[in-house]
């Protein structure tokens, strides 16, 4: 299975969208400093994942949803999962 998620800092008040096929390990390389981009932050939570059977699929819906440009989207996708 392939993974695209969300994540968020409550200390920067941002989201990050990825895909991966370990959804677990990818957060604690968030966690531990092993991303660029989220090593500013200690405090990442994983808010949304949705799955997929090949990472084409993960990598598409990943760009998919960068492209909104949208926090409310973003939020939206998270309240409607719960």
């Amino acid at each position: 299975m392939f993974y695209t998620y969300i994540i968020y800092s409550a200390i920067l008040n941002k989201y990050y969208i990825g895909s991966c096929q370990d959804v677990t390990q990818r957060l604690q390389d968030h966690l531990n400093s092993r991303s660029k981009y989220t090593k500013v932050a200690k405090d990442w939570e994983l808010k949304y994942f949705e799955t997929f059977d090949t990472r084409s699929e993960a990598c598409q819906r990943e760009l998919q949803i960068k492209k909104m440009k949208s926090r409310k989207y973003i939020e939206s996708l998270i309240s409607n999962k719960s």
